[in-house]
C-alpha cells in the first residue's frame, strides 16, 4: 500500500479551476461582445448586468454540471475567481436576474450562437477527422433528456418512456463536436422540423470543412423530404430505413437469391449482407416531384437456434436495410479527379487547366452548386460560370475528335 502524506497550505484551492480554460476559450471569440450589443428588452432600462455577464455564468454552470438557477449562488464563495476565470466584465448576476434574463433571451441568440460555436472551431485550429474512406461523418439524432417530476415548458412524454425534452442534435467528425442543436418539445415527432435543420446543419458544416460530408440518420428520419434534401445539397448519406409494411419474407428471399456475402458465425445464424436498389420520389424546391433510384444496402440475419442452443420453429428473421449514395469509389482530390480519367486526350484538357478550375469541377462533382462553389472560393458567380463553360466547351471539342 502506497503511503499517503499529508500537507497544510495555506495555498487556494478552487475545485472548479479548469473554468479558466473554458474562459480562454470563450475570449478568443467575439460572442460577447456580439451579445452586448444586443438589446433583448427594449421596453426595459439599460441594464448594469450586460448580457454577455449573463451567458458567461451560465456558461460557466454548465460546464461544472449545474443547469438549475439557482445553482448561481455557488459563485458566491469567491466571485472574484469567477469572474476572473469565466472573463465577466461586471458581475455575476443573482439567481433572479440570471433566470430573468434567460427568459428574455429566450432563442433570439440562437443564430448567433451557432455562428459562433463554427467560429469557435475554426479559431482553434479544428479540423473534423475524417473516416478512413475520406468523408467527415455527420451524425444527427433525437437525445431524449428525463426531466421527470419537473414543469419545465415543453417538458412531455417522450419516446424512450418518462417526460421531458426531445432535443435534436448534431455532431461533425469522428471526434464528434457539436455543430447544431435544437431543443424541441418530449412528444414532437424526430422527424418534425428535421429538414429545416437538416439545411441548417449542412450550410454549418461547410463552413468549418471542404472535405465531402457523410450525414448519417436513424431511421425516425427515414423520409423521402430528406433524402431529397441531401442529394441537392451534394450530400453522401447513410440512413437507416423504416420497414414500415414491407415484408421481411421478401427481403429473405431476395437475399437468398441475390447475396454475394453470406456468412454463418456460429450454427442456426446464418448473415446475408448486399444491397439492392429502390425508387424514391421527393419534393424539388421549386414544388415539382423527382424520382431518382437509391441504393439499398441490407443486413439479414437469420436464426434457427438461439444463443442457448434452443432450435426456433419457425425461424427468427432479422431484417436491417439502409439508404445510401455512397458507392465506395468517390474522387477526393484533384489528384484522384485526374488519376480517374482513362481518355488521354480529356486528361491533356484537364492537365492544361489551372488549378482554379479543376478545383471548380471537383466541387460540381460533389454535387456542390454554382452560388455554393462561389461563396467557398471567394470568386464571383459569374467568374465561376464562364471557367464552367470554358472547360465545357475544350471537353466537347475533344469527346467530337
Amino acid at each position: 500500500m502506497k503511503n499517503i502524506k499529508i500537507e497544510f497550505t495555506n495555498e487556494r484551492i478552487i475545485p472548479a479551476s479548469g473554468l479558466a480554460v473554458v474562459g480562454a476559450i470563450l475570449g478568443k471569440s467575439n460572442f460577447v461582445k456580439r451579445c452586448n450589443r444586443m438589446d433583448v428588452t427594449p421596453n426595459r432600462s439599460q441594464h448594469q448586468i450586460k448580457n454577455g455577464d449573463i451567458l458567461l455564468s451560465y456558461i460557466g454552470m454548465l460546464c461544472m454540471g449545474k443547469p438549475q438557477f439557482q445553482a448561481v449562488h455557488e459563485m458566491d464563495d469567491d466571485r472574484d475567481f469567477y469572474k476572473s476565470a469565466l472573463g465577466i466584465a461586471y458581475n455575476i448576476p443573482s439567481e433572479e436576474t440570471l433566470r430573468q434574463r434567460m427568459d428574455d433571451i429566450g432563442s433570439s441568440q440562437r443564430e448567433h450562437i451557432l455562428a459562433e460555436n463554427v467560429e469557435l472551431l475554426r479559431s482553434n485550429g479544428i479540423v473534423p477527422s475524417k473516416l478512413p474512406n475520406g468523408f467527415v461523418p455527420v451524425d444527427i439524432d433525437v437525445t431524449p433528456f428525463d426531466n421527470s417530476k419537473t414543469r419545465k415548458e415543453g417538458v412531455s412524454r417522450t419516446y424512450k418512456g418518462y417526460d421531458g425534452h426531445a432535443p435534436i442534435m448534431a455532431y461533425i467528425g469522428t471526434e464528434g463536436y457539436l455543430i447544431n442543436a435544437q431543443l424541441r418539445e418530449g412528444r414532437q415527432h424526430c422527424q418534425c422540423d428535421t429538414p429545416g435543420f437538416l439545411r441548417e446543419t449542412i450550410k454549418l458544416c461547410k463552413q468549418l470543412t471542404n472535405e465531402p460530408l457523410l450525414i448519417r440518420l436513424d431511421s425516425g428520419n427515414d423520409a423521402a423530404e430528406n433524402i431529397g434534401i441531401l442529394l441537392e445539397s451534394g450530400c453522401y448519406f447513410i440512413i437507416k430505413r423504416n420497414l414500415r409494411r414491407e415484408s421481411r419474407e421478401a427481403w429473405f428471399e431476395m437475399a437468398k437469391t441475390n447475396s454475394q456475402n453470406i456468412t454463418s458465425p456460429r450454427d442456426g445464424k446464418t448473415v446475408y449482407i448486399g444491397s439492392d436498389w429502390k425508387d424514391v420520389t421527393y419534393h424539388t424546391v421549386d414544388g415539382s416531384d423527382k424520382t431518382v433510384t437509391i441504393r439499398t444496402g441490407y443486413e439479414i440475419i437469420e436464426r434457427t437456434i438461439d444463443k442457448y442452443g434452443q432450435f426456433l420453429l419457425p425461424s427468427d428473421l432479422e431484417v436491417n436495410t439502409w439508404w445510401t449514395n455512397y458507392s465506395g469509389s468517390v474522387v477526393l482530390n484533384i489528384q484522384q479527379l485526374l488519376d480517374s480519367v482513362e481518355n488521354e486526350q480529356l486528361l491533356q484538357v484537364l492537365l492544361e487547366s489551372d488549378k482554379k478550375t479543376l478545383q471548380i469541377l471537383l466541387l460540381k462533382m460533389w454535387g456542390f452548386s454554382v452560388h455554393e462553389i462561389a461563396g467557398q472560393m471567394g470568386l464571383p458567380e459569374k467568374t465561376i460560370y464562364t471557367r464552367i463553360e470554358r472547360l465545357k466547351k475544350k471537353i466537347k471539342k475533344v469527346l467530337k475528335k
